[in-house]
C-alpha cells in the first residue's frame, strides 16, 4: 500500500486510533449518517481521489477508476443525485484490482451482493437498480475539491472510515490530534473497568 506524500508513522498511528476518539477532538470534515458502509466490518487509511460526478457519465467514473494507484480512496461527489449508482460489480473490482481501498459515494450503488463478495469498503447511502449511463459529456472533474455527504473531501485528503461513519481531514491536521486520541484510547480500558467493579459514574467520569 502507498500514500503519496504521507508519513508512513502517522498512517501507522491512524491505523491503531479508534475513529471516534478523533470526534471528540475534531468538528468538520465529517460525512453524515446517511453515508454508512455497505460492506461491515471494516477500518479504511486511505488518500481521497475525488470525481464531481456530472450528468450520470459511466465514463467518468471509468476515468477515474483509472486513475487510482494503491492507498486510494475514490470519493464521488453525485452533486445530490441520489438516483443513479456510478458502483457496482465491475467498478468495484477495477478499484480493488488498481489497489484502491475503498469507494466512498455520496449517494447510491448497485450490485451489493457482488460488493460483499468483492469486499472493497464501499461506502454510500443505499442502494438502487437505476445505474449510470455510458455518456461521455465531458462535464465531470476528477481530482477537484467535492462535497460528500455535507463535508469536504479534497485531493490528498485522508480517508478515514469504519462502520461508525466517514471522515476527511488533511494530513497537517490529523497528525495534530492522534496522539491525543492514542492516550485517550489507552486509558478507555481502564475507565470501563473501573465502572464495571461498581465505582460511581460521578467519580469515573466526573472525579467527584
Amino acid at each position: 500500500m502507498s500514500h503519496r506524500g504521507i508519513d508512513p508513522d502517522l498512517l501507522a498511528r491512524l491505523q491503531a486510533v479508534s475513529f471516534p476518539t478523533l470526534g471528540h477532538l475534531l468538528e468538520d470534515g465529517f460525512a453524515d449518517a446517511s453515508i454508512r458502509a455497505l460492506v461491515p466490518g471494516v477500518k479504511v487509511v486511505g488518500q481521497a481521489v475525488t470525481l464531481q460526478l456530472v450528468d450520470a457519465d459511466a465514463i467518468a467514473v471509468n476515468q477515474a477508476l483509472a486513475s487510482l494507484r494503491p492507498g486510494d480512496v475514490l470519493v464521488i461527489d453525485m452533486g445530490g443525485d441520489h438516483a443513479h449508482a456510478p458502483v457496482g460489480a465491475v467498478t468495484a473490482c477495477a478499484a480493488a484490482c488498481a489497489g484502491a481501498l475503498a469507494i466512498v459515494v455520496d449517494g447510491v450503488v448497485t450490485d451489493i451482493l457482488e460488493l460483499r463478495e468483492t469486499k472493497l469498503p464501499v461506502f454510500a447511502r443505499g442502494t438502487s437498480l437505476l445505474t449510470t449511463k455510458l455518456l461521455g459529456s465531458g462535464h465531470s472533474r476528477i481530482n477537484v475539491p467535492v462535497r460528500c455527504g455535507g463535508a469536504v473531501a479534497r485531493p490528498g485528503d485522508l480517508v478515514l472510515a469504519d462502520d461508525n461513519g466517514v471522515l476527511f481531514v488533511d494530513a497537517g491536521t490529523a497528525a495534530r490530534v492522534v496522539d491525543d486520541a492514542l492516550t485517550s484510547d489507552r486509558a478507555e480500558p481502564g475507565t470501563l473497568a473501573r465502572l464495571r467493579a461498581g465505582e460511581s459514574v460521578a467519580r469515573v467520569l466526573l472525579g467527584t
